[in-house]
């Protein structure tokens, strides 16, 4: 398949999939991954203090 079509098709694929999805979905979803990278951020930082606090311990 040569670039043309693979974006052509992938494109086509894309937006039907936007169109046919309900907007109240996009934004729930936009929200809870929202959430998800915020939590992911804190733990991280989190368990390098964990890590740290350990480390400075021993």
């Amino acid at each position: 398949m040569d670039k043309s079509t693979y974006t052509g098709t992938m494109s086509g694929t894309l937006l039907t999939i936007f169109y046919n999805l309900p907007k109240e979905k996009l934004v729930q979803t936009a929200a809870l991954a929202c959430v998800g990278a915020v939590v992911s951020f804190l733990v991280t930082l989190g368990l390098k203090w964990i890590v740290k606090f350990y480390k400075r311990g021993s």
